[in-house]
């Protein structure tokens, strides 16, 4: 489906409905947390009846806890089972959704906004653009299809999902328009510095000490370009370290001179994580995709119940296969 058309049913039936069920990905990072309170905020200030939530489990990395309208989000119990409009943000497939695919099915309209090539384009409008740098993007352009100026709240929602994705404006995704809209948002007088502080540069001293050892352990492939590292279970209990506070962790091993594509796995309790990265090397989305997951061609990842070792290896074997 053309974007522009997208953008345009996508307006038409959010405006139209009477109470607007919006919705992230399991594990929600910056720009699926900040792409939907975004719209959570507009909706509200602009008349718009509208509920939030993200599957379980219910809390948030803490360098989100900043981000204005968290502490308007639904329980998932408290979600509407049959929701008249849902839209989806950041989230590449149905499964993405966990415990809320149920009622993305039951909906009436359910509008998938999105920027991953990968998308499985599940929803009755897709509103998909992979060439935008976040899903943020996006839904500043539905903002202003739909009519609904910007607010400091989701100027700083927006900034967020744009700041995150493009990694702080280093990423190949780091377009003109990325520029034009961080300018616009800076315009609210956004709080930059402390954002980036959060964002970015502030982790617990228990986190650091845990990153010495993982990176004390990481693996480089010379031959294949590869930098492998893992974060197990009885690390986190060790170092006293919720998981999703290594979220960061693979942009540190990304910064190896040596590294082409960079793997973190992670046990967590619904398998084992694996994110992927790409410094100007193999697409990595497509790696995910063989294997379950996706993204794109430079950042990707995927969830499976082959423990740690076993998961890198069939990373390597996909790489190995596409010619790496």
């Amino acid at each position: 489906m053309n974007v522009e058309i997208a953008l345009d049913q996508a307006a038409a039936a959010i405006g139209s409905a009477s109470v607007v069920a919006l919705a992230c990905h399991v594990q929600p990072d910056g720009d699926a947390l900040g792409s939907m309170l975004a719209l959570h905020g507009l909706c509200r200030s602009n008349g718009k009846a509208s509920v939030a939530a993200w599957p379980e489990p219910d809390h948030v990395a803490p360098h989100y806890s900043f981000l204005p309208g968290l502490d308007t989000v639904t329980k998932v119990s408290d979600f509407p089972t049959e929701p008249e409009v849902m839209v989806t943000f950041d989230c590449g497939s149905m499964a993405r959704l966990g415990s809320l695919g149920q009622a993305a099915r039951r909906a009436g309209q359910l509008v998938v906004i999105d920027h991953h090539a990968s998308n499985d384009r599940y929803g009755s409008i897709n509103l998909i653009d992979p060439d935008a740098a976040a899903t943020a993007v996006l839904v500043r352009r539905l903002a202003a299809r739909l009519g609904w100026a910007l607010d400091r709240d989701s100027a700083e929602c927006i900034y967020t999902g744009l700041v995150t994705d493009t990694g702080r404006f280093q990423y190949s995704n780091t377009t003109p328009e990325v520029f034009a809209l961080a300018e616009e948002l800076a315009g609210f007088d956004l709080p930059i510095a402390s954002m980036t502080r959060e964002l970015f540069e502030k982790s617990r001293f228990v986190y650091l000490k845990l990153v010495a050892d993982v990176l004390a352990r990481a693996e480089l492939d010379e031959s294949m370009g590869m930098v492998t590292a893992w974060v197990t279970a009885a690390d986190l209990s060790r170092h006293g370290v919720d998981l999703d506070e290594t979220e960061g962790l693979i942009d540190l091993v990304r910064r190896t001179a040596e590294a082409t594509v960079v793997v973190v796995a992670k046990e967590a309790p619904e398998g084992t994580r694996v994110s992927l990265r790409s410094v100007e090397g193999p697409d990595v989305g497509r790696v995910a995709q063989t294997l379950g997951g996706g993204g794109h061609r430079y950042a990707s990842g995927f969830v499976t119940t082959l423990g740690i070792g076993e998961a890198l290896a069939a990373v390597r074997r996909a790489l190995q296969a596409g010619g790496v």
